[in-house]
């Protein structure tokens, strides 16, 4: 991706002509990256639209049109990881997480990876709710209906799901003396 240089400079400047310009050039990237970041199909056209959001938003905190192609990647990279560390919050919030020595020297697939690993230690029943409400986005009252259980069930599976997922993450995946609950 190349962005010539007195386009991103009038489009910094607040030119609407120049600016939209702009997000219609990178767009098709920001598309192409969202495709090989996400894991989520479905994801894709709302991260590339959060995406542009955030380039309209903070295009003059760009220091050189060079730096552009990196920048996008690492939006669009984060916000496709969004959703997978969603999951992990539970009453968190997501930049906490981030702010995390541990987690934030891994690389990118590394945690992609021990968050993968961390779903599959779990129980199946836990594993399922945690996947219908954190990546299929269903509310409580939907996985309640689907799995027949209460809505005070669903919302403790969701409850120790993450629980079990933190301590798996955080090296605490209890032993085989240790079952879950």
């Amino acid at each position: 991706m190349t962005v010539e240089k007195t386009m991103f400079a009038a489009a910094q400047a607040g030119d609407p002509l120049a600016l939209d310009l702009l997000l219609r050039q990178l767009q098709p990237d920001i598309r192409r990256y969202a495709r090989f970041q996400c894991h989520r199909s479905s994801a894709i056209e709302d991260v590339v639209q959060e995406a542009l959001i955030i380039v309209y938003r903070k295009v003059g905190s760009v220091r050189d049109a060079a730096a552009v192609a990196g920048w996008m990647f690492r939006i669009v990279a984060r916000l496709c990881m969004l959703p997978v560390l969603g999951f992990m919050r539970g009453t968190e919030q997501i930049e906490a997480v981030q702010e995390s020595a541990r987690f934030a020297t891994m690389p990118q697939d590394d945690l992609r990876i021990d968050l993968i690993r961390a779903l599959e230690s779990l129980p199946a029943m836990y594993r399922e709710v945690v996947l219908l409400r954190d990546m299929e986005q269903l509310t409580i009252t939907e996985i309640a209906e689907l799995l027949q259980i209460t809505r005070e069930a669903a919302k403790s599976r969701i409850h120790r799901a993450r629980s079990l997922v933190r301590e798996y993450l955080l090296g605490g995946l209890p032993g085989p003396g240790k079952a879950a609950p």
